[in-house]
């Protein structure tokens, strides 16, 4: 049997994560107006308009950039509310200044893990966790 939650949570996850990969005005669709990103970015201000900076940082550094999702564990309540995991990869070419690194013109893979609480249908805080060492490590060769 089909979960009736899967289309409703697939939805979710692919419009947030499509938000990060450039179109940031999505967010407004599937976060609550005082979403919590957790740790915020340098410089990056709370709720989703916070967030828009980093999303065309993303963008500068990132050409081609896309995020494509490996797995997502739904610990949700029957309810929908609850806790979702997420596996991601976010992929480009290193085409600009990221995170101290200046553009190498490789193509990169970093490693994202996120847990975001949902509840009424929106996701409410972000824990996120990105393997810096990992892209720094590909854009200077040692990968």
């Amino acid at each position: 049997m089909t979960d009736p939650n899967t289309p409703a949570l697939d939805d979710l996850v692919s419009t947030f994560y499509r938000a990060f990969a450039g179109h940031p005005e999505l967010l407004a669709d599937v976060v609550t107006p005082d979403w919590e990103d957790v740790p915020l970015a340098p410089g990056q201000g709370p709720g989703p308009e916070g967030a828009a900076p980093v999303i065309r940082g993303l963008q500068a550094a990132l050409s081609g950039l896309e995020i494509v999702v490996r797995r997502v564990v739904d610990g949700r309540d029957a309810d929908g509310v609850g806790t979702i995991a997420t596996r991601c990869e976010i992929r480009g070419r290193h085409t600009g200044e990221l995170v101290g690194a200046p553009p190498s013109g490789r193509a990169v893979s970093i490693a994202l893990h996120e847990f975001h609480d949902v509840v009424d249908g929106r996701i409410r805080r972000t824990h996120h966790l990105e393997d810096w060492a990992g892209f720094l490590a590909q854009v200077s060769g040692a990968a």
